[in-house]
């Protein structure tokens, strides 16, 4: 407390009596060593221990740095001279080596430009976005591209296991795939990607399946027929059935399976092999399912509101024998559905998007094989998202699963959903209460006339369902802002003096 005058005894410092000379005298303290530190920081990041002429060059570096051009393998920068990447600044005798950029992945890409961001569409693996340093050293290193660790070995050794801990908790029951212990790199090449949204390119792997997977597992092994019943299954997608890293249980089965399949009960659907093609025991392959399904069937063919996909082959969005999502999707509970619906996948593109619509699945809020409301939705109006946000929203756990349900069971969830996503339940009260107090989210009567509608307000009078550019999803990409408010409240002076808002 050096800072303090010498005549104040700390000790005796009562912080309600404490006049404001006195504060004063502490935040200048608080000062001076928060700028204390910061210029100490800064100082060791910068400063060149030892100084060095302007002019120094590559060879001045190396009767220091030999080091950093020594090992199995070395950045192939490192011939061109350490000036490529560093800049030396003298000034006032004081030295400092920087890099010619201001981040190390903006001078990364100065060569590696088929690796900018920028300029790639398709998935890109996270860490190559912001820093390449993550995962690579930028002189030299033992291991292939100058990566920090193998990709190979446990946890402690492995580079990729540092982010991802796919494989290291596998359940006792549970089964994990042998091909993780040769290395990530056997199946993934790190920054592969592509515009077109296959696994391949969705998760970087060497080879789309099943190319990647009969490189190992031979579809004339004796064993392996026998575990497919003998059914053709060399140019299956083998990704539909199994897990390729670990599951929680034997044979590296994804978490759902179509009941038939589950209790290889595969002579339902499947005739013996002919000419190692597939046979059905019906015709087709609707006919086969509607052997089970006729609900599904009278539902298409019942609905006031038509799903015209659904009308088609069940297996043209559904897997028939296993998925890693309910419903058996064949890709996934979003892609499904854009593969038709590509205005919505343009929506896509903007930065904020509604939970359901792009992760959880358009089944969420769309009945996907016909229904009796508009636009294949679920429920009417409001009722629609106040099912997961109204102050009443109930998601019933599932017996024996890790699920909870909402709309009456129709629809499934994870248990954490809820928790994991964050989702806003609204506190209101008499259909009032957001976005503030009293605030009315349902049409306004007129207080003459209680049978007349004098505002018309929904959900959708704020808020898009599927995406926006803004945060909170409101309508044409607006901010939350006055400016937004004043779209209905024309008078801030008055802010009762409304407009039914602009559609």
């Amino acid at each position: 407390m050096r800072f303090l005058p010498h005549n104040v005894d700390v000790s005796t410092i009562n912080p309600k009596t404490t006049s404001n000379k006195l504060a004063h005298y502490l935040w200048i303290a608080f000062v001076c060593v928060a700028f204390m530190a910061t210029r100490t920081a800064a100082a060791s990041s910068t400063l060149h221990p030892v100084p060095l002429d302007k002019n120094a060059d590559a060879a001045k570096c190396a009767e220091c740095h030999d080091d950093k051009a020594k090992g199995k393998h070395v950045h192939s920068a490192m011939s061109m001279g350490c000036l490529t990447c560093h800049e030396v600044r003298v000034n006032k005798d004081i030295t400092r080596v920087k890099l010619i950029t201001a981040t190390p992945a903006s001078l990364c890409f100065t060569c590696h430009d088929d690796k900018k961001p920028a300029n790639i569409k398709g998935t890109i693996h996270p860490p190559a976005v912001r820093d390449c340093l993550t995962c690579h050293s930028p002189h030299q290193s033992d291991n292939k591209n100058q990566l920090l660790k193998p990709e190979y070995g446990g946890e402690k050794e492995n580079l990729c296991l540092t982010c991802h801990k796919t494989g290291m908790n596998v359940p006792e029951k549970g089964s994990r795939h042998a091909a993780l212990d040769m290395g990530c790199d056997t199946c993934h090449t790190t920054h592969k990607t592509g515009v077109e949204p296959t696994i391949e390119n969705k998760y970087h792997l060497t080879k789309p399946a099943p190319a990647l997977c009969v490189d190992c597992h031979d579809p004339k092994d004796a064993d392996l027929q026998k575990a497919h019943q003998n059914q053709p299954f060399a140019t299956a997608n083998c990704l539909e059935c199994h897990d390729p890293h670990q599951s929680a249980v034997p044979k590296l089965m994804v978490k759902f399976m179509h009941p038939p399949f589950e209790s290889k009960s595969c002579d339902l659907c499947h005739a013996p092999a002919k000419d190692g093609k597939i046979v059905l025991t019906q015709t087709d392959a609707k006919t086969v399912c509607v052997t089970c399904h006729d609900d599904k069937a009278k539902l298409i063919e019942t609905a006031k509101v038509p799903h015209p996909g659904a009308a088609g082959d069940c297996t043209d969005c559904h897997s028939p024998h296993a998925s890693n999502q309910p419903g058996l999707p064949k890709t996934d509970s979003v892609s499904i559905c854009l593969g038709c619906h590509t205005d919505i996948g343009d929506l896509e593109k903007k930065a904020v998007h509604h939970q359901p619509a792009f992760t959880q699945g358009c089944a969420t809020c769309h009945t996907p094989h016909g229904g009796d409301i508009d636009h294949l939705l679920r429920a009417k109006g409001n009722a629609l998202c106040l099912e997961c946000h109204g102050p009443d929203s109930s998601a019933q756990p599932v017996t024996d699963a890790n699920l909870v349900t909402i709309f009456n069971g129709t629809v499934k969830l994870p248990d954490d959903y809820y928790k994991k996503n964050k989702v806003p339940i609204l506190p209101l009260r008499f259909g009032l209460g957001h976005p503030v107090e009293g605030h009315p989210v349902s049409d306004v009567m007129d207080p003459a006339n209680q049978s007349k509608v004098k505002i018309q307000l929904s959900c959708l009078s704020c808020h898009q369902p599927h995406a926006s550019a803004a945060p909170d999803l409101l309508i044409k990409d607006q901010t939350n802002n006055m400016a937004f408010c004043d779209n209905c409240h024309k008078n801030r002076m008055n802010m009762m003096d409304t407009v039914s808002p602009e559609k």
